[in-house]
């Protein structure tokens, strides 16, 4: 006996969404770095934080600027191992690589150059501009005492950058000292997001590497874009990563973790633990 047409269509209706379901749950991996950057484009900004002492997010950095490239969408680079106002615009592709330390002033004693050098060239091989986005050191001081820089975040925001502040000197640093140096690094994500703003190109993509803490949508360099500037955020983490970080970004790029470090030996040294409250 013939089953009734509705129900046969009803029968291969449901095996049909049972099929596609099943198809859902199979996703397939994501690509391998750098192509997962895909993902992410069209974007005008893509701001990529690393970890300074990780070697393998210097890396992806190179390889991610070489990426872009290479498909003719890199903008620009913006360091923030260089200040602002400097730049490898004018430099010829073959430039040596002292030559481009010239140009963009760079400071081996604060920022090594060999971890950078390979992105920094990498750029200007490919005929693209690298710039340094860095608060010049002559503004530190200005930075320090412009209260008018906390207006800039919201006040948990402000308090959430002091703590930063606190924890990156292992909680050592004078309490009197923590506002200025919060202050320093609202200005620093302000100079990089105008340097990167800036270098904007139509169908491009400005690329912009800096410490994690820098590129964090709720406090970092994002805040400071102009509203039609659109971004996406990338942070390379060394192992792990809590859920407070992933929230940060668009896309949170893993690597091994480190050896045990402890960065906080050379403050203890020159620092005194402060009294007892």
């Amino acid at each position: 006996m013939r089953r009734p047409l509705p129900l046969l269509l009803s029968s291969a209706l449901a095996a049909l969404l049972l099929s596609l379901s099943g198809c859902a749950l199979v996703r397939p991996a994501p690509a391998p770095w750098p192509g997962v950057l895909q993902t992410l484009l069209p974007t005008d900004v893509l701001l990529l934080g690393e970890r300074h002492d990780a070697p393998e997010h210097q890396a992806l950095q190179r390889e991610a600027a070489t990426w872009l490239a290479e498909r003719g969408e890199l903008a620009a680079l913006v360091l923030e191992m260089a200040e602002q106002g400097h730049g490898t615009q004018g430099l010829p592709r073959d430039a040596s690589e002292s030559a481009v330390q010239a140009a963009l002033a760079w400071n081996d004693g604060a920022w090594p150059w060999r971890p950078y050098g390979p992105v920094a060239m990498a750029a200007v091989r490919a005929g693209v501009p690298v710039l340094g986005g860095n608060l010049p050191r002559r503004e530190l001081r200005t930075a320090l005492t412009d209260s008018t820089l906390e207006a800039l975040l919201p006040p948990a925001d402000v308090e959430q950058q002091r703590q930063a502040v606190r924890d990156g000197h292992c909680g050592l640093l004078p309490e009197p000292r923590v506002p200025g140096m919060a202050r320093v690094q609202i200005a620093r994500d302000q100079a990089l997001a105008q340097t990167a703003a800036a270098a904007r190109r139509p169908g491009q993509v400005v690329l912009l590497v800096a410490g994690a803490a820098h590129v964090k949508r709720s406090r970092g360099v994002p805040v400071h874009l102009p509203s039609d500037v659109r971004q996406k955020v990338v942070i390379t983490h060394a192992g792990p990563a809590e859920q407070a970080i992933k929230n940060e970004a668009d896309w949170l790029q893993q690597t091994p973790e480190l050896p045990p470090d402890d960065a906080c030996a050379p403050l203890r040294q020159r620092w005194p633990a402060p009294p007892a409250r």
